[in-house]
């Protein structure tokens, strides 16, 4: 089958994956990120003050994820997702009005639990088990959510933000969130067919086995794999969350440098694609390994950048690290640990990336405090990339045996 007519024939199901990623956005490093500047003179933060708030906020999300994420192996969709982005509504307009840094805490928590955290795991549990043998496929063209908003939706709101003022545009936010709802309704109007659900309920993962999260917190392979999950979130994050900084550090203003992102989503909807078609292919084991390496390279070149043509290379090369994850990692577990619990697998998963996103900001917020630029810092994450890569191959590698045949 080809990506066109995979589309064209589940274009309904797809469609509600692709807008909540999109609508992820307001959670998500790279939005918050753009009014950094603005909230840190609003309530006389340093980067170190801000980032130890945003890590804080951050690691409370994660913690409420491990529970919450695991609504999903009990609610549809269609049921869930509109609870949870009238709550991503009501954070972004509690952004817009919260009136000190304690407060500040809150806000950042609720942003991210209910962006980052619950409307990412919805996107991505709907398609690993509406899907399986297109699954790669499907967590691909639903991954394209977050290539997009990280594409647009800073240059947008940079706009909005020069017109309106910071607070009102997480007003704007808040309505976008909000519109989506009628939409996704419609959407999932239809159930997804007999036939596929009847497929991934059968879903197995290694030694013929339908893993519950119990069983993956024992198991030496998720162990790991921790440290490469927590690297893109920790380092990624990272990048984004001091885009002011990095911007000041380099002579460029906030606006050249954010104009920059585009060609990262150009490299990372490519890289969405091909780790789509590579899962189906070769399975998402074989690929997981190298998910960090286009990280690696992507740090050094922007670290040593001196004008934005060149960090937009750097940038291009982690939107491949980028592009692969959503799709690869979202496979993984449906692949090595079945199906049946991939709500409650995945929160877990996704409580250790949330995590990371929260170590990101305060390591790197409080280095820069301490006189360590981030230039100088990404190079010592490159380093960490290239470990965890090797670690995970060899994590793979002793698994590869315990898959069942039909992975």
């Amino acid at each position: 089958m080809t990506y066109l007519r995979f589309i064209i024939e589940n274009a309904r199901w797809l469609a509600v994956g692709f807008l909540l990623t999109l609508t992820s956005s307001y959670g998500q490093t790279y939005f918050i990120s753009i009014f950094a500047g603005d909230i840190r003179a609003e309530f006389d933060l340093s980067h170190g003050s801000w980032g130890a708030i945003y890590s804080l906020g951050t690691t409370a999300s994660a913690v409420v994820m491990v529970w919450a994420g695991v609504l999903t192996d009990h609610f549809r969709v269609r049921v869930l997702a509109p609870i949870i982005l009238v709550g991503l509504a009501v954070a972004c307009l509690s952004m817009s009005v919260v009136p000190n840094a304690a407060l500040l805490v809150v806000v950042i928590f609720l942003l991210r639990f209910t962006g980052q955290g619950m409307t990412s795991q919805i996107a991505m549990v709907g398609m690993a088990r509406w899907f399986q043998a297109t699954r790669g496929r499907a967590l691909s063209v639903a991954s394209l959510g977050f290539a997009l908003g990280q594409a647009i939706l800073p240059l947008i709101f940079v706009a909005i933000m020069a017109m309106i003022g910071w607070r009102q545009s997480w007003i704007v936010a808040a309505g976008l969130a909000v519109v989506l709802i009628p939409l996704l309704l419609w959407c999932l109007g239809q159930e997804r067919t007999p036939q596929s659900i009847a497929s991934s309920t059968s879903a197995v993962g290694m030694g013929g086995q339908m893993w519950t999260r119990g069983a993956l917190l024992k198991h030496w392979l998720f162990w790991m794999c921790v440290p490469l999950l927590l690297g893109p979130p920790a380092w990624g994050t990272a990048l984004f969350f001091q885009q002011v900084h990095l911007a000041e550090v380099k002579g460029w203003s906030l606006v050249e440098y954010v104009s920059l992102y585009p060609w990262l989503t150009l490299t990372s909807i490519a890289a969405t694609f091909l780790a789509g078609m590579g899962v189906d292919k070769y399975g998402a084991g074989r690929i997981l390994p190298l998910m960090p390496l286009p990280f690696l390279f992507g740090f050094v070149v922007i670290s040593f950048s001196a004008v934005p043509a060149i960090a937009g290379v750097g940038l291009m090369i982690v939107g491949l690290g980028m592009g692969m994850q959503g799709t690869v990692v979202g496979a993984f577990w449906a692949e090595h640990y079945g199906t049946r619990y991939i709500g409650s697998i995945k929160s877990a998963a996704t409580a250790v990336m949330v995590f990371g996103s929260a170590i990101g900001p305060g390591v790197s917020g409080y280095l820069i405090d301490w006189g360590v630029p981030f230039t100088t810092q990404m190079l010592g994450y490159a380093v960490y990339f290239g470990v965890t890569s090797a670690l995970a191959a060899v994590a793979v590698l002793r698994a590869r045996s315990l898959l069942p045949v039909a992975a």
